[in-house]
């Protein structure tokens, strides 16, 4: 498909044409693949399969739109993305955990070590905003924030304050 069928399968989705937008899932440009999610998402018959497949496209525009759809599927299991080689698919899929307020022991110690030691510092913030979203605690939680507060960037200092306060509330 060229751009003019990315707008195509956008266009899908605001007009009830499912058919072109899940045509726009097989496309070989990872744009028109991601615009897919969206518009399949937009006409609610977007499935966690859909979503699963996705999440392990070769593409990190593609896995990373589908990790930000998955925050809406609270089946989708994002603990592979969470361990992904491109860490924008990483902060979203951390976002999207957030979202799912899931309690799962695997997702919310990837959280931790995310928030702990993830290099990228927006990967950083969007775990440790996911941790209190889920509002799970514990020891390795409250030593993921401590760490948190001490960040060497002010987004994730400020998120952990952020929790910090909301605790104390």
């Amino acid at each position: 498909m060229t751009a003019v069928d990315r707008r195509a399968v956008a266009v899908a989705g605001h007009t009830g044409d499912v058919a072109t937008a899940t045509a726009g899932l097989k496309n070989a440009d990872p744009a028109v693949r991601a615009t897919a999610l969206g518009a399949l998402q937009r006409l609610g018959v977007l499935t966690d399969a859909h979503l699963t497949k996705a999440l392990v496209d070769p593409s990190p525009t593609v896995r990373r739109r589908a990790a930000e759809v998955s925050a809406t599927h609270v089946d989708v299991n994002l603990t592979d993305v969470l361990r992904d080689d491109d860490q924008t698919v990483v902060e979203m899929a951390a976002w999207a955990c957030g979202e799912h307020e899931s309690n799962d022991d695997m997702i919310v110690d990837l959280l931790i070590s995310l928030a702990s030691t993830a290099d990228d510092a927006l990967v950083r913030e969007a775990a440790v905003a996911a941790l209190g979203a889920i509002g799970f605690d514990g020891s390795d939680v409250e030593a993921a924030i401590d760490r948190a507060l001490t960040d060497r960037d002010w987004q994730v200092r400020q998120a952990a304050e952020d929790l910090r306060r909301a605790q104390n509330l």
